[in-house]
Parts: C-alpha cells; structure tokens; sequence
C-alpha cells in the first residue's frame, strides 16, 4: 500500500489529533486499541496478520492501529502501511515487550529519532516477572525521554494508566550524531521524520521531496542498535539461565525428529474435536435433535397453515430447500457449531504460540512449492475461509509467491465449514477412507504447487518470523476471538446460504434443477460413479463449498463413492464470495483461471480416483 493509498484515510481525520499504536509483531497493541476504541481487533501471534489500517476513536483523539513491524522502512507491505501512519501522528504510543527489549528498542528509538511525540507501554510485565527479569522503569524513562508505563494488557493492567498519560507524551532524546545529520536536512526537507527516512536511505519519501535518498542507513542502523543495547546494559536485570518447560517445548516444535510428532498429534487433536466431538455429537444435537426435529416442523406447520407447501412460494419457503428449512437448519444446526469448533481450536493454537513454530517447522517443505514457511499463515487462515486466506496472501514477499498461494487456498483447501461437514462424513467411513481423502487432496497440493514454482519465474524469499514465547492459552482471548471471528464468518455467510437455496429452489420448481442433473449425468454417474443428486450438490458449491458440501450428506453413498464425492466437492471451484475476493485480488484473468481450472481438476481428480475404486 503506498502513501496515496493511505492518504483518504488519514485525511478523513484531519481536524483530530491522531494517536497512532506502533510496536513489533505479538506485543499486544491490538488490545490498547480494542480497550480505548471499543472495536476488538484480532490478538495473534502471527507478524504481519493485521495489514489493513485499523482505526478507531480514543476521546475526540483519532486512534490507529498499525501493522507489527521492526522498523520503519519500506521492506515490505507491512512496513510502508505503519511508516504512512506514522508520518502523520500527532502522537506514538510505542508498545513493547518487556521480555524482548533488545529487539523492541530499535524501532522505539527510530521513533525517537523520528522526533514525534511518544509514550512508551512497557508490555508483558507479568511475563517479565515470572521470568525473573527486572527493568528499571525510571531509568529506562530517563534514557528515552519519553513516559514507560508498565502495562500488562492481557489482564488489563496499565492500559488505563497508558491512556491517561497521552497528554504528557512528549519527543524523546535523539542520538546526537543522528539529529545533527537530520537538522543539516531540514532547510530542503520540511519534516523532521521524514528527513530521517530521507537520511536512512528510503526512496519513496525522497521522492516525495524531489531528493536523492542518503545512504546512511547501515551507519545509522549500527548506531541505534548500540544504543538500545546499552539502554538494556542499563536498564534490565535477567537471573541466570534456568532451563523452563515451555521453552523445553518450544525448542521441541522446532526440530523436525519431535517437531513432526507433536503436529501430527495437535492434528489428532483437532480431528477429536471438530471431526468427532462437534460433527458428531453437538451436530447431531443441534441438526437432527433441535432443527430437524423442532423447527422445522414448527416452521412448517406455521407457514404451511397460510400457503400451500406444494405452490411455488411454499416450495422456495418450506420446500426441501427451503429459506426457512433446510438453510436455517444448515446455518444454525450444522455450519454454527462446526464454525466455532474450528475457531476454538484455531485460536487455541495461536495464544500458545505454536503456529509461528508450525511456520518455521514448515518452511524447508514449503519451499519446495514455491513458497517459504510464512505462507502456512493465509493456509491456516484458509482453513477457517477461504477468502480471508486469498486476502492475508498480501503479507507475502512476491507476486509470484501471492500467485501460487491463491491457487492453492482455492484449488485445494477446504474452509472450515465445508471441513467441519468433511470430518462428520469421513469420521462415518472409517480412518483407512479417511486417510485415501488426505492422500488425494495432498498430492494435489503437492504436484500444483511443484507445476506452478516450475511454471512461475523467480524463487522464495526468505522466512523472517518471531517467536513468541509458548504459553498457556489464556480462556477469555480464546473465547473472544471465537466469537468475533465465528459473527463476522456466520454474517457474511448467511446472504449466500440463503440465495443458495433460493436459486436452487427456482431451479427445481422451474424443472432447472432436473435438467442439470441430466445435463452433467454422463460426469455424475459414469465418470465419478455418483447418485445423478450429486450434482445438486455441485450446483449449492458453486454459490458456497460449505452449502455443497452439506448437500452431500442427504445422499446414499456407500464408503468409496464418500470419498470420492469428497474429493470433487474439496476440489471444486471456489464459491461466489471467494470468486469475488479473487477478482479483487487477483484480477480478472487469474480469477477466471482459477475458476475453469477448478472445474477440470475436480472432475479429472474425482473421476479418476472413482475408475480405480468403484
């Protein structure tokens, strides 16, 4: 995102002072910006999740919240969002982790350099003194020369105490030779931080003043990272190293000979509880119990007592795929609880810190596709939807790296409903058929990221990632999360849920439906050796994977035909929302390649594995 990009933002707030939250990734500015604004923005462990400006109000103060970043520069995307934002405050709030100051000090001190008014939170405190280390509050307020407030956000200590020191923020104390050489640049720059990107070599904002960029960013860079180190030399006092079980661990989900085992146990896990627990047990509670067995008789009985259930109004209604049957049955007996289930166990993993590990676990793997271990981010996010996956592809390195992480979330990663409906059906067969599933869909995975790295010029970059410390997940973030994350999921679902079943009730009352069927019947029933109603399904995974994917379970399949149905519906094109994300993202000709392209390999995939086995 570039400066132009930034600048209708940031112009809408132009008569507001605008306090802008900067900080490395995982130091916890999300919850100071949830905690003044009112708007939760996601808490994660993950760098560069949050690439989109975030901006709320604190008082009559405009508060923004800006992507995790080291420094500000103009690296990646990440870096030039929060640098855009940064040259407009009014005021920084700086958070830190109390834990990692030798890393969070360099960007505090650029800030510093920067000249613009500061308060720094002095995060994870609590952290800080379960570990044994000690910062001198007082001394370290004295070095910068701004305010530290010890803060400890996840228990809501010092946020309060943050907020109300924002009048008292004040510039800090630059390095001398840095503001000497920034004040020589002020008589042709007439922006103190700006001149000091100019001086730290940053094209953009040279440009922007019709300068040549300064190469003193190594210098400059060596001198701020001598200083933070003896601001810590100062400042923090750590006990002797003591080996801890969490860091025990961490070191465990590193290294491939353990690293591999724990993942295919959190995997089990998983499985246990979304595939298992919720699919079978709360779905069949709330599916066939509560909306099967009491709305939609209810329902029935009230509307069928005005219109007719065998009318074209009655059929669009209260028909087999009825808007208020079968679609409220889906949405709130089956795609809610599987919805959560997934969330649940998403944020589990990110709060103790384990998908970072995963990433870099994963890294020498994915390379091998195209991409480096940060692309596990928009997979993982994949698999609660898809969309929100194709969006995160942003953080990565190249558009080339972008390209082949789009075709994989929509080519073969199902999103979290559709595998929430996958698990049920395959938790039915047995694990050996369950395994046959995972087979096919990985080696999918694996030849069309192995075509496309060989197809598409270039190579990966390389992993830069922080780990967090591990941690025990704490209960209130967990639930949290899974709340937003499942209302805005389930708000966005429910327009298309709905059209699904209108336009397929349409279909059938005009006898569209049938002629579908019959249409797509040499594919359905002699290439994949599935029910000609297979193809109804297809027609609902067109409009959302999850809604074809739920059409399957009401057919009468015997165990290989589940398998392959599942393996065409995974495969199949990605649904209207994520076709419109797609071609926002993507463009026009890279969506629509994707779309036929799903078309082919669903149907070769599936009808290939359907001659072998049925």
């Amino acid at each position: 995102m570039n400066h132009s990009s930034c600048a209708p933002v940031l112009q809408e707030v132009e008569d507001k002072k605008k306090i802008v939250l900067v900080g490395n990734p995982n130091v916890g500015k999300s919850i100071f910006f949830g905690s003044w604004s009112g708007i939760y923005v996601d808490v994660s462990n993950f760098p560069g999740t949050t690439v989109e400006i975030t901006r709320g109000r604190v008082g009559d103060n405009a508060l923004f919240d800006t992507p995790g970043v080291y420094g500000v520069s103009s690296f990646n995307d990440e870096e030039r969002v929060a640098r855009d934002v940064i040259l407009s405050a009014d005021v920084v709030v700086n958070v830190v982790d109390a834990t990692h100051l030798e890393r969070d000090l360099f960007l505090t001190l650029q800030v510093v350099d920067m000249g613009i008014p500061m308060v720094v939170a002095l995060n994870f405190c609590d952290e800080a003194e379960t570990l044994g280390v000690k910062v001198d509050v007082r001394a370290l307020e004295e070095a910068l020369g701004v305010p530290v407030i010890p803060t400890s956000a996840v228990n809501n200590k010092g946020i309060h105490e943050v907020c109300a020191a924002l009048p008292q923020a004040r510039p800090g104390k630059a390095h001398p030779e840095v503001e000497k050489e920034v004040l020589k640049l002020l008589d042709r720059i007439d922006s103190r931080p700006e001149a000091l990107l100019v001086l730290e070599g940053d094209w953009t904002v040279a440009k922007r003043h019709g300068v040549e960029p300064l190469g003193e960013r190594e210098r400059i860079y060596l001198l701020r990272r001598q200083q933070a180190n003896a601001i810590v030399e100062q400042t923090v006092t750590r006990p002797e190293k003591t080996a801890r079980f969490r860091d025990l661990l961490g070191r465990l989900c590193l290294d491939p000979l353990t690293g591999v085992p724990i993942l295919l146990a959190v995997l089990w896990g998983c499985y246990e509880l979304i595939g298992v627990w919720v699919a079978g047990d709360i779905v069949g509670l709330t599916e066939e119990t509560i909306m099967q067995g009491l709305w939609e008789p209810w329902i029935r009985g009230l509307v069928g007592g005005h219109i007719a259930e065998s009318s074209v109004l009655g059929q669009i209604l209260i028909g087999e795929f009825g808007v208020l049957t079968m679609t409220v049955t889906y949405l709130l007996g089956l795609l809610l609880p599987l919805v959560l289930g997934f969330y649940v166990a998403l944020s589990i993993l990110e709060d103790s810190g384990y998908l970072p590990r995963l990433a870099t676990l994963v890294d020498r793997m994915m390379t091998t596709i195209g991409l480096n271990g940060r692309a596990v981010i928009p997979v993982i996010l994949g698999f609660g939807c898809v969309q929100l996956g194709t969006i995160t592809t942003r953080i990565l390195g190249s558009n080339r790296e972008r390209t082949i992480a789009t075709a994989i979330l929509n080519f073969v990663i199902p999103c979290s409903a559709q595998l929430g409906v996958i698990f049920g059906m395959l938790a039915a067969v047995g694990i050996k058929l369950a395994l046959a599933y995972a087979a096919v869909i990985f080696a999918c995975l694996a030849i069309l990221g192995t075509i496309l790295n060989r197809m598409i010029p270039g190579q990966s970059s390389a992993l830069l990632i922080d780990l967090p410390p591990m941690r025990l997940p704490r209960i209130g973030n967990v639930l949290r999360k899974t709340g937003v994350r499942t209302y805005f999921f389930m708000k966005e679902a429910y327009v298309w849920f709905i059209a699904g079943a209108l336009g397929v009730s349409l279909l059938q009352v005009s006898g569209g439906l049938d002629g579908w069927q019959r249409l797509v019947a040499p594919l359905t029933r002699g290439w994949l050796h599935l029910p000609e109603e297979a193809s109804t399904a297809f027609v609902m995974g067109m409009v959302r994977r999850d809604f074809g994917a739920a059409g399957l379970t009401e057919l009468a399949l015997n165990p290989w035909q589940v398998v392959v149905a599942l393996v065409v519906i995974t495969l199949f094109v990605p649904c209207i929302a994520s076709l419109m994300i797609l071609f926002k993202e993507r463009g026009t000709r890279e969506a629509l390649t994707v779309w036929a392209g799903a078309w082919v390999l669903a149907f070769s995939v599936g009808g290939i594995l359907a001659q072998f086995v049925l």
